[in-house]
């Protein structure tokens, strides 16, 4: 039985992405998924906004809160339907 077998339980393994050598996923792949989620996540709420019947105020304006909030702007603008719908 080895030395982390019997410090931590069966259930609760936290060095599964860390072993004694290295780890398997490094700082830099982790930004960048980070920057890979970001840009796929506005670019799924500019996709949403070309659906919507907006005036090039409106467009630039939740444009902008796409870009400005990397992580809540995206839901905010699809949350809020901004426009009426094209389709």
């Amino acid at each position: 039985m080895s030395k982390s077998d019997q410090i931590y339980p069966l259930a609760f393994r936290p060095f599964i992405l860390y072993t004694e050598t290295s780890m398997l996923l490094t700082p830099a792949a982790m930004r960048a998924f980070l920057v890979v989620c970001v840009l796929g996540m506005a670019l799924l709420a500019a996709f949403f906004l070309r659906k919507r019947q907006l005036t090039l105020l409106e467009y630039i304006g939740w444009g902008l809160v796409i870009v400005l909030l990397p992580l809540l702007g995206p839901f905010l603008v699809i949350l809020r339907r901004p426009g009426k719908d094209t389709h």
